[in-house]
């Protein structure tokens, strides 16, 4: 009777989890206003929390929600209002030539990059590579020690390149967002 009950439970959070991520996500994608897409993605990133949760990681699950949902979502949301994303702009006016061209070249040579990635490291995950290593996760505040040991020894050039780019988002954010209103009020100024 406990298995079964057990069993309900955890049918039952797995799909609200998994209707969580994908109304958020679905969401994120039809919504036209950019801060109602940034919540749907609030709700998205709080469905794989639940998800973390049911699986026992609950540091991945606290993680999801201070990082992500908490910083970056908001950093999104100060952008998108700061720049005011969510005015009418006029979508066939290019401001920079040739920016969707470069944007397409962008596109290619990113999705070819991750496939000669892939390709040369013969498709295979990162799950295999830690199996063949033979070092075993350890359980409790041991695996939060090897995670941050890991972060902050292997991995700490990725990590340091994610801030770096967070930290030019929102500093050409702000320039771009000085620069237009200093085009408007110039504007307005000759127009009086």
């Amino acid at each position: 009777m406990i298995g079964a009950t057990y069993a309900l439970a955890s049918i039952l959070v797995f799909v609200t989890a998994a209707l969580l991520i994908l109304v958020g996500a679905v969401g994120v994608i039809t919504l036209k206003n950019p801060v109602h897409s940034a919540l749907s993605l609030i709700m998205t990133l709080f469905g794989v929390a639940v998800a973390f949760v049911a699986q026992g990681a609950d540091f991945l699950a606290a993680v999801e929600i201070i990082v992500y949902a908490g910083a970056i979502v908001v950093l999104f949301l100060f952008v998108i209002m700061f720049l005011g994303v969510d005015r009418k702009e006029h979508v066939h006016v290019e401001p920079l030539v040739g920016q969707r061209a470069f944007a397409a070249v962008g596109v290619v040579v990113t999705v070819g990059g991750l496939i000669t990635l892939m390709a040369r490291s013969h498709w295979v995950t990162g799950a295999m590579s830690v199996s063949t290593k033979g070092v075993a996760l350890a359980s409790g505040q041991d695996n939060v020690k090897q995670l941050g040991t890991a972060v902050f020894t292997t991995y700490l050039f990725a990590f340091e390149a994610t801030a770096v780019l967070l930290v030019i988002a929102v500093v050409g954010a702000v320039l771009l967002a000085r620069r237009e209103r200093a085009l408007q009020s110039e504007e307005v100024e000759v127009e009086a």
